[in-house]
Formats: C-alpha cells, structure tokens, sequence
C-alpha cells in the first residue's frame, strides 16, 4: 500500500519519469543536449577566428580574391560558387523540414522522397567542399614569403573600362628557371629528425631575376591601406623586398605557408571547415541509415516517425553553423 502511494506521487512529479520533460521524449532531450554543448564548440573557434582576425586586421586576405573558382570554368567569380554551396545545404533544411511533415501525418513515400533530396543536398555539399578544399591547396599565383613571415604577390596595373586595376601575375609567368643546382635537405645530411619534403618550383632568385626582366610586374604586400585594397608597391621598392627580404617561393596553402596572406588564416580555414565538414558527412550517412530504415518501414509499424525529425533537428543545426561560419570566412 505504501509502495503504491509513493509510485502514484513519484508520476506526478514532472522529473519522476512519469512525464515527459518539457513535453519532449528522452531522445530528443539528448538530441537537445548534444546540439547546445556542439554550438558552444563551434561558438569557441568562431570566437578565437574572429580575435585573431581582430588582431591581423590589417594584413587579412581578403576572401573575393582567394575564393573565386566555379568547376569547369576559367576565370575570376568572386564567391559565387560558395553561395551555390550555401544554397544547396539551406535548400536540405527545407526539405528535411518537409520529411518531418510528413512523418507526422504518416505519409511513408513522401518521407522517402524528401528524406533522399535532403541526402543528395548533403552530397553536394561535401564535394562541393572537398573541391574547394583541393583548389585552396593547390593554389593560383603563388608569391613569396619573407623572412618576416609575410607574403609577397605580384600583378600589374591594366585599364579596364578607361579604369586602371591591379591584375595578379602568376609568379609561373615570368620566374625564370636556375641551371644551378639545387640539393634537396634530407636527414642524413642535416637535422636527424627532418627532412625536406620537396623543393619549390622556384627559388626567391628566379623570381627576382624574373621580376627584373618583367618591368611591368609588380609586387603587392599584404597589408590593406585605406581604400581596403593590398599596398602595391613601386617598381624600385618590389625588387628591394624581393632581393633583401624574400625567403621562400610558396604556391597554395597548408598549415606551414599561404599565399594568400597570413598563414593563420589557412590555419583556422581547415580547422572550422574541416570540423563542420565532417558534421554534415555525419549527417548524410545517419540520414542515409534513417532512409533505409524508412523503406523498410521501421518507422510504419512503430507508429511514429520522430527518429526522423530527431536527425532532422541535428541536420538544422549543422545548417544553422554553417550559416555563422560562411558569414565570419567569406562575408565578414
């Protein structure tokens, strides 16, 4: 009788175990729980991205000039393939949203239907990824690095519309190649524990014997003066830099070099993207398990279709951060 009395007080309770808290099921309590403790994750890397940024403001790249490529096609499109890409996931949120709909009314093909876009979505986002991630390796001009650790570019002035505008030069168009040999540093001949991985296509005196025989290029320096553009320097002062300061020839990117500007920038690009990354590739293949799942029916003789919208509140959430993380690397 008294175990009775105590049971019947316990399920009133609204953490007892006889309610469910706040209306929502264990799972998507958790689901809750993982989401706020993820967001404070991404929120700490934004926030160190944003006071590094902070610090090097005035010798940041500036993300028109490093993410201008579209596949297949030649030529500078500032941020347009980014916005694609940006599309794209929004577009899997909506139709996420749609598959949760229809779970609730117990529509099984229109679950299946809206569960498979919001999958291609996913895909095309993370290959969409994996290409730009490629081509930000890869790089495009390449440019060099000086004994400070800042980066060197190279152009030339053009006139465009009777405007003139400073036009990047490939270091590749006008480097002229040493007959002198060149001895790669390896272990047994330096350093026990390092070794060279490969030397670069140019040393820093193919480039300045280049740069002098060019008399058109020019060298850009890092550092954004007032009109919000990097500093050209005169013909004089860009062969005293390369001549005195120039260490290293670099093309692309990596954790050690970039030649787009501060190599903290590439730092943080593969940090937060990769991070993000490999949330959403999560959620394309939970959503995949969850499609099968929805095929066989699983979910129809359950009688409910909520283990589709808990993924689905995991899929809004990783949408959600990209929208942060495209605003502070790309618009901001």
């Amino acid at each position: 009788m008294d175990t009775t009395v105590a049971n019947t007080g316990t399920e009133g309770k609204t953490w007892g175990g006889g309610n469910k808290p706040l209306k929502a099921s264990y799972g998507k309590m958790m689901m809750w729980f993982f989401i706020v403790s993820d967001a404070l994750t991404f929120s700490g890397f934004l926030a160190a991205y944003g006071f590094s940024r902070f610090k090097f403001i005035g010798s940041w790249p500036i993300a028109d000039e490093v993410f201008t490529h579209i596949p297949f096609f030649h030529g500078s499109f500032p941020m347009i393939y980014v916005a694609f890409m940006t599309f794209v996931l929004i577009m899997s949120s909506v139709t996420m949203v749609l598959a949760v709909d229809a779970g609730h009314h117990m529509q099984k093909s229109k679950v299946t239907f809206y569960m498979f876009l919001t999958i291609i979505g996913g895909l095309i986002f993370v290959g969409s990824q994996a290409w730009e991630w490629g081509t930000f390796i890869k790089g495009d001009y390449g440019a060099v690095q000086t004994k400070g650790g800042n980066i060197l570019q190279f152009g030339e002035y053009v006139t465009v519309d009777g405007k003139e505008k400073f036009k990047r030069v490939a270091v590749e168009d006008f480097a002229k190649v040493s007959t002198s040999e060149r001895v790669q540093h390896e272990r047994k001949t330096g350093i026990w524990f390092s070794s060279e991985s490969a030397l670069p296509m140019f040393t820093v005196n193919d480039v300045y014997a280049g740069l002098e025989a060019h008399s058109n290029v020019l060298v850009r320096t890092q550092t954004i003066n007032e009109e919000g553009e990097k500093t050209v320097l005169s013909r004089e002062e860009s062969l005293k830099q390369i001549k005195n300061n120039g260490q290293l020839y670099v093309k692309g990117a990596n954790l050690k070099v970039n030649e787009y500007g501060t190599s903290l920038f590439a730092d943080f690009f593969f940090f937060i993207t990769g991070f993000h990354g490999f949330h959403v590739f999560s959620g394309v293949v939970i959503n995949i398990i969850i499609f099968f799942n929805v095929i066989l029916g699983t979910y129809e003789r359950r009688g409910s279709y909520e283990m589709v919208e808990k993924v689905g509140l995991y899929w809004h959430f990783v949408d959600l951060v990209w929208v942060f993380v495209f605003t502070f690397f790309y618009l901001v």
